[in-house]
């Protein structure tokens, strides 16, 4: 019976995904504008180019709405890479002259055409994939992969099981997502079928997971999923995923089978949640809650997210040795627009990002216990008893258990002492967090975490009312 009913759904979510006549024939219009464009700016280059279009609206994968076309310009391998930046940046300038730049492993120029977002990518023309001088080099091989194996029936499927994926959160291999790419969601569904297949599938999987289309077997992968590369041995498609994900997408790939809804196919973000309802479940959890609150570094996302989640685990990791017993950890980053001072008129004030933590302990006693060495570990024994020997500062040196123990002053009773110190530099931090800390932050502890409220309510609500 599920089975019938899940092919309904897949027919609703598809009705809704797929794009339609019209849309289809204004990515034509726009790719061919775009193609005809670059054929234009690059004729009266010094060397050979030539325009090639990629990604999902290449391949006919793409979701009705998400209308991203990627273009990129394929030089000699000839040309050397500081030739290959300047002289595509200046083709993306030509032809999208109100784009502007971006930066993934090098420079390329992203713009608006006629609705459709454009990235404009500089790539070297490899002959293979094992040759890529860039990480981009490879893309047009994916899309060649794909294109002889996909048909109009394999494709509505992957549309399917695409919007399940960003319906449950993880679609999208940015660093801030770390969930499944276009490309990955495509391999999957070539290789199970359809959808559904696919999620059943998904539903069984015992991690790590190993998919090897090509049956290279040259190398092992130490990740939660590996799915081979078709076109490159030495890469795994799925490297970016977080366990996490892959353990959220196994949740809900069982819910949605046992219960099929065309509801589980679109998210449904939370409501920010009100300042008073914060302080109502702080009342209730008897936890004390921590923020470091920070302008957000001027760095783009795929460095962003690395560096506030390396932040928080150092930090986190801090709080703990020193006893405040981290309960919960968060990060997020708002979305308002980067620069400018509050208050400047026409100009929004700065981005700020937290770092989140929910002690179970937040003031501690004057004296901490500190172990040293076995007593039979004769010279460090010694050594250790000797340097508290005469200290009058410190209970001790006594033995607990088989160590020499001492009691000495704690330098920081409270969290609030700690983070407000030198001492939060010399934890792990992101290089670029670190050095937007130096330029200033704000503590801000219990109830007074509500105020974030504001600016954070719907990380927070999420926070607060956690699922799957």
């Amino acid at each position: 019976m599920n089975d019938d009913r899940f092919a309904e759904v897949a027919a609703a979510v598809l009705a809704r995904v797929e794009p339609d006549a019209e849309e289809r024939a204004r990515l034509a219009a726009v790719v061919e504008t775009l193609t005809e464009r670059t054929n234009e700016v690059v004729a009266d280059l010094p060397v050979e180019a030539e325009p090639l279009h990629v990604g999902s609206t290449a391949r006919d994968t793409w979701i009705a709405g998400d209308r991203d076309v990627d273009l990129f310009v394929r030089f000699s391998t000839d040309l050397p890479r500081a030739d290959l930046e300047r002289l595509g940046l200046d083709v993306g300038h030509a032809v999208l002259p109100d784009g502007h730049e971006e930066y993934a492993e090098h420079p390329y120029v992203t713009g608006e055409v006629d609705g459709f977002a454009v990235d404009l990518v500089p790539c070297y023309a490899v002959d293979s994939a094992t040759e890529i001088r860039t990480a981009v080099d490879r893309t047009p091989f994916h899309t060649d992969y794909l294109k002889a194996r996909l048909d109009a029936e394999t494709t509505a499927e992957i549309r399917v099981f695409k919007q399940f994926l960003k319906g449950v959160g993880v679609y999208g291999s940015d660093l801030r997502t770390r969930g499944f790419s276009g490309y990955l969601t495509e391999l999957l569904v070539l290789a199970f079928g359809d959808a559904r297949s696919t999620l059943d599938a998904v539903s069984d999987w015992h991690p790590p997971v190993v998919f090897d289309p090509e049956e290279h077997g040259t190398r092992t992968f130490d990740d939660p999923l590996v799915v081979v590369d078709p076109t490159d041995p030495e890469r795994n498609v799925a490297a970016v995923l977080s366990a996490e994900n892959l353990a959220r997408l196994q949740h809900h790939a069982r819910a949605v089978l046992a219960d099929p809804a065309v509801e589980a196919f679109f998210p449904h973000p939370p409501a920010p949640i009100s300042a008073e309802a914060v302080r109502e479940h702080l009342r209730r959890r008897e936890t004390t809650p921590v923020a470091v609150v920070f302008e957000t570094p001027d760095v783009v996302d795929d460095d962003l997210y690395p560096q506030l989640r390396r932040s928080l685990s150092g930090v986190g990791d801090e709080l703990d040795r020193r006893g405040f017993s981290v309960f919960r950890r968060a990060t997020f980053a708002d979305s308002a627009p980067r620069g400018g001072a509050p208050g400047d008129a026409g100009e929004a004030a700065p981005s700020k990002s937290v770092l989140l933590f929910e002690l179970s302990v937040a003031e501690l006693p004057a004296v901490e216990c500190h172990e040293g060495p076995p007593v039979h570990v004769r010279e460090h024994a010694a050594a250790f008893y000797e340097t508290y020997a005469d200290d009058p500062s410190v209970y001790g040196p006594f033995v607990g258990g088989e160590r020499y123990v001492v009691e000495r002053e704690r330098e920081f009773t409270s969290v609030r002492d700690l983070l407000e110190s030198d001492a939060l530099f010399d934890v792990r931090l992101g290089t670029s967090v670190a050095a937007s800390l130096r330029d200033g932050y704000d503590v801000v502890v219990g109830e007074d975490v509500a105020t974030l409220a504001d600016a954070f309510g719907e990380a927070l609500s999420g926070y607060f009312d956690p699922r799957p």
